[in-house]
């Protein structure tokens, strides 16, 4: 979808690029660099304008030029150098609105590729260059593109991974070059300044190659300018990461580097590094950055810890304030539920009292009426009688007044006396118990012996039942 109110500059760009034979593009791509200087930096007109330029695929023709033979470019490598330079300020800052998936997926990393590719062909045009200006003139170029992926990478984190991966990159790290390699090198100290974490998530066996071709530069290499950049790209990796660093410390790859680190001889320009990354390497420092990293690790967890307590205190919050209100609520309910029962309870009271003192009103009226009605003669036999009835109910709860007292007083003695019955019990059942295990269990002591009198009682019956019972003689 082409945006509304479009740059008259890119039209005519976007058409001339259109119309024009493919030898013209990469020259007519170059007006693009203009039309982004003379915009300010950082104002809507510029995001505008790369927006435009996106949008009618200015930048892949930027791509397809880079992808193509440098042979065959009008202006050879100045003009690529300047198309990289485009393609990386078009590239930041840009916001692709609905395209945004292809564009940071498929269109950053292949940018990101191109430049590395156009680093390695500059790196092979440079070695083979006899003339010193020719050289000259590369490097100028091959720096200009560096520092465009510089810029790119900058803009768009995500690719530092991508281009620490790529096997382009590596080819570039390890050349033997003294300005190459140390404009490599800047360039991933740099990168790594910006965002050292992707450091580590590349392959392991990516990340060893980087360190070997770094350590082996720090130790072959006679040339102080590489030699300085290696110790100081080595000293970053160290302390932007403690996993870099004990791999430096116990890895049998690099086992004897602190040794081999003395017996080097370091420049005026880099001692300073080369000491701390000796210092860096030793045991004390290890032992102090596995305390400083154990440290590290135990404020991190506590901080986790405090963050979930309180958390889950403000969690709880509202339910304990929820909980209070209605423990509150309840409470009050209580006490107003109290307060109107001990007002009932007096109101009973009073009512009781009043029927009372009525009733009593009621019974002494009728008395007296009684009395008005008894004969004169009958009054004092009237009142014998309910004296005697007075004396009948007073004497009754007198008696059962002294009756529950005594039994109350009599109530210990009574317990004491089932308690002992019960003991008792208890106690004859189990020697009962005990003497007939006794019999059980007890020893055959044999026949008793028979006294004279029960020899001749036995001798007696005998007697008689052989009377009783003759034997049939046959």
């Amino acid at each position: 979808m082409k945006p509304k109110g479009t740059d008259p500059r890119i039209l005519s760009l976007a058409a001339e690029v259109a119309k024009s034979p493919e030898q013209n593009v990469p020259v007519i791509l170059l007006k693009l660099k203009e039309i982004i200087n003379n915009t300010p930096f950082g104002s809507s007109e510029l995001k505008k304008i790369k927006q435009d330029i996106y949008c009618y695929d200015l930048i892949r023709y930027c791509l397809l030029v880079l992808s193509q033979d440098c042979s065959r470019i009008q202006g050879g490598w100045a003009t690529i150098s300047q198309l990289t330079q485009i393609l990386s300020h078009c590239c930041v800052g840009l916001e692709p609105g609905e395209d945004a998936e292809e564009f940071y997926n498929e269109l950053l990393p292949s940018a990101a590729e191109n430049f590395l590719i156009l680093g390695r062909q500059l790196q092979t045009c440079f070695i083979n260059a006899a003339k010193g200006e020719e050289k000259d003139e590369l490097l100028h170029f091959f720096q200009i593109v560096t520092d465009s992926l510089f810029w790119l990478v900058g803009g768009h984190v995500q690719l530092i991974q991508n281009v620490l991966q790529s096997e382009h990159f590596l080819h570039l790290l390890q050349t033997d070059n003294v300005q190459i390699g140390s404009t490599v090198m800047n360039m991933v100290q740099n990168i790594l300044q910006i965002n050292s974490g992707d450091l580590l998530r590349i392959e392991a066996k990516t990340l060893h190659s980087i360190l070997d071709e770094v350590i082996f530069k720090l130790l072959s290499t006679p040339s102080p300018v590489l030699r300085s950049t290696a110790t100081k790209l080595l000293l970053l990796m160290a302390e932007s990461h403690q996993e870099i660093l004990i791999l430096l410390r116990l890895s049998a790859c690099y086992k004897g580097l602190r040794n081999l680190l003395n017996k080097q001889k370091p420049g005026i320009e880099f001692r300073h590094e080369f000491r701390q990354l000796i210092s860096l390497l030793s045991p004390k420092v290890y032992q102090e950055v596995e305390e400083q990293k154990l440290h590290q690790a135990a404020c991190l967890i506590q901080a986790y810890w405090k963050g979930f307590q309180t958390r889950k205190r403000l969690k709880k919050l509202p339910s304990a304030v929820i909980t209070l209100q209605r423990n509150f609520r309840s409470k009050r309910a209580k006490i107003l539920l109290k307060l109107k029962r001990q007002k009932e309870e007096e109101e009973n009271r009073l009512q009781l009292q009043l029927e009372r003192q009525r009733a009593m009103r009621v019974s002494r009226e009728i008395r007296l009426n009684m009395l008005e009605i008894v004969h004169p003669g009958q009054v004092e036999k009237h009142n014998r009688e309910i004296e005697e009835k007075s004396a009948l109910i007073i004497q009754k709860h007198w008696r059962g007044y002294r009756e529950r007292k005594n039994f109350h007083q009599q109530k210990p003695s009574l317990v004491e006396y089932k308690a002992a019955v019960t003991l008792q019990r208890a106690a004859l059942k189990f020697l009962a118990r005990c003497r007939m295990k006794k019999k059980q269990f007890a020893p055959w002591q044999g026949p008793r012996e028979l006294t004279d009198a029960q020899r001749v009682e036995l001798k007696q019956h005998v007697d008689d039942y052989v009377r009783r019972h003759p034997r049939h003689q046959l």
